[in-house]
């Protein structure tokens, strides 16, 4: 990508624009951060936060135009934990209203909880919520891709943080990002003492992460990371 396209890391709300492919919403509270991926008539929403804000971020997207002219999106979950799944169904229903077919993917693990609604893996309770269950469409395994108009991101399964956890790698030939969900942030990784979580899995997930070519990380929370290679030392050396 070369020169850093975001500037200082954001305090606020607004929408954080990559080129050529990528849309960043900072997640609001508790939630996830939330990204778009677009391609001509289609797009790739990546998580969708506890679903209590939804109503902000869908502002967000339609000041912008961000989703004009889009007519299918997926929706694919990092991992099954209730700050990137809650939101799923209402984004859903949201987009169906403006005429928008939706999907849902996540690998296979992620998408088995999700269908049954376990709520002592996706905790929902801890956010005083309920989970409702639903259907995922493409249940995913590493090394499948998804396709997004003619883009392709790569299926990366990370266990660690949670028995699902996994990433996408975007490499469209000039820029390469890796969205991470809860796998590894900026100076830190997702914890592990949750239910299914594994801190040996995750070190050799962030092991395998640190043989991909990253541009930029667009982390589960917080900001994103300029220093792959940098950032997956320190944090490696830390879990040591």
């Amino acid at each position: 990508m070369g020169e850093n396209p975001f500037g200082n890391p954001p305090t606020n709300l607004l929408p954080i624009e990559v080129p050529p492919h990528v849309l960043m919403l900072r997640g609001i509270g508790w939630d996830s951060n939330i990204y778009l991926v677009r391609d001509g008539e289609e797009a790739l929403i990546i998580d969708t936060g506890t679903g209590i804000n939804w109503h902000v971020y869908a502002g967000m997207w339609e000041r912008g135009g961000y989703l004009e002219g889009v007519r299918r999106v997926i929706i694919f979950n990092t991992h099954e934990h209730f700050d990137h799944v809650g939101g799923n169904n209402v984004v859903k229903r949201w987009l169906e209203r403006h005429g928008i077919e939706v999907y849902f993917a996540a690998h296979k693990i992620t998408a088995n909880v999700i269908e049954r609604g376990d709520e002592g893996v996706i905790l929902s309770y801890f956010y005083g919520r309920r989970f409702e269950p639903h259907q995922v469409d493409f249940k995913l395994e590493d090394g499948d891709k998804l396709r997004v108009g003619s883009l392709e991101l790569l299926v990366i399964h990370t266990p660690g943080h949670t028995a699902g956890s996994s990433c996408l790698y975007l490499d469209d030939g000039k820029h390469r990002v890796m969205f991470t969900g809860d796998t590894v942030f900026k100076g830190t990784v997702g914890r592990t003492d949750l239910p299914t979580g594994d801190g040996w899995a995750l070190r050799e997930s962030l092991e395998r992460l640190a043989g991909f070519d990253v541009d930029f990380g667009f982390p589960g929370h917080g900001g994103y990371i300029d220093d792959w290679e940098g950032n997956l030392k320190e944090v490696l050396r830390w879990l040591a």
